[in-house]
């Protein structure tokens, strides 16, 4: 793939095939790219849809990587969850009935970050002999209190975190508040913009802001969207309990954007006490938060070299 394409050929929401899939009571949309190579499944997180991966599908499918792009319940293509969660325990079982039931395939690689984060870790718990490895970035994680008690930085900054005490706590409001597709654009747009999550000047152009936040001019599936940091406070907001704790079995190959103003500032070394059989951590620079968009050859080399060993025989 020519890295030097510029960012108007990345933001075409018909660039690549979108297929659906209907196995737990709802439509799930999904990019699936180069059929017969090593299972990828990419996870976005919020605020964001499968675009995120728009500049990284082409290249890991060249690499040899069948690259598996869903849209959770509640975000871009997909309906909304017909049982009303979309947390993280519903958003995993989605994706095990989407990728082993629905496509079956017996041993995948996951990779994600933000609200994906927790989606995938929850997977290589709850299903650990189907995750073969992870690829991990700029995600929340278990609080372990014994491992972390010498890390500094396990904590965002206060200031970021309004947004999430709004959206967890008081959603409905919110949502009331954000009454046209303008203001609800206009809402997701500070994310990438003014709340300092990417890197300064990552989002410039203002045809990649649009691109990102037309999702979520949707009424419900915005509100759909404020069900992760629901569940994060009520108990009536999750579907189960999510599966996240300390994962000794997963490898793991582990990056961060260090310029992210919202994700803990130690998440490097949080994440490899959470996971031990880990590579890295690699520290991105003039990368936030949005690391598949704003830092693409470095996700999409590091991906491709940390799962070289099960490439190799789709190369020959």
């Amino acid at each position: 793939m020519r890295w030097h394409m510029t960012t108007s050929q990345f933001v075409d929401p018909d660039r690549f095939q979108l297929h659906r899939a209907a196995r737990r009571g709802f439509g799930q949309a999904f990019v699936r790219e180069n059929i017969g190579g090593v299972p990828l499944v990419c996870v976005h997180g919020w605020p964001e849809t499968k675009r995120i991966f728009w500049k990284v599908i082409e290249p890991l499918a060249a690499a040899g990587f069948e690259v598996i792009v869903p849209d959770l319940r509640g975000f871009g293509d997909s309906e909304l969850g017909p049982d009303g969660f979309h947390d993280v325990a519903s958003h995993a079982n989605d994706l095990y009935a989407l990728v082993h039931g629905h496509l079956g395939h017996q041993r995948v690689v996951l990779l994600g970050g933000d609200l994906g984060g927790p989606v995938i870790q929850d997977l290589a718990l709850r299903h650990p002999q189907w995750v073969d490895r992870m690829v991990l970035f700029n995600s929340p994680l278990p609080f372990l209190k014994a491992e972390m008690a010498d890390i500094a930085g396990t904590r965002p900054a206060r200031e970021a975190s309004d947004y999430f005490l709004r959206q967890g706590l008081d959603p409905d409001g919110l949502a009331a508040e954000l009454a046209t597709p303008e203001q609800r654009r206009r809402y997701i747009a500070t994310f990438y913009t003014s709340r300092f999550w990417a890197h300064p000047g990552a989002f410039a152009q203002p045809d990649e802001v649009d691109f990102h936040t037309e999702p979520f001019g949707d009424a419900a599936h915005l509100r759909a969207s404020f069900g992760g940091y629901e569940s994060a406070f009520a108990e009536h907001a999750r579907s189960e309990p999510a599966r996240l704790g300390l994962n000794e079995r997963t490898s793991t190959l582990i990056l961060h954007g260090t310029s992210d103003h919202v994700i803990y500032p130690a998440f490097d070394r949080m994440a490899a006490r959470v996971l031990p059989r880990h590579v890295g951590p690699f520290l991105l620079r003039d990368c936030g938060h949005f690391v598949p968009w704003e830092a693409p050859h470095p996700l999409v080399s590091g991906t491709i070299s940390f799962c070289s060993d099960l490439l190799v025989p789709m190369n020959h």
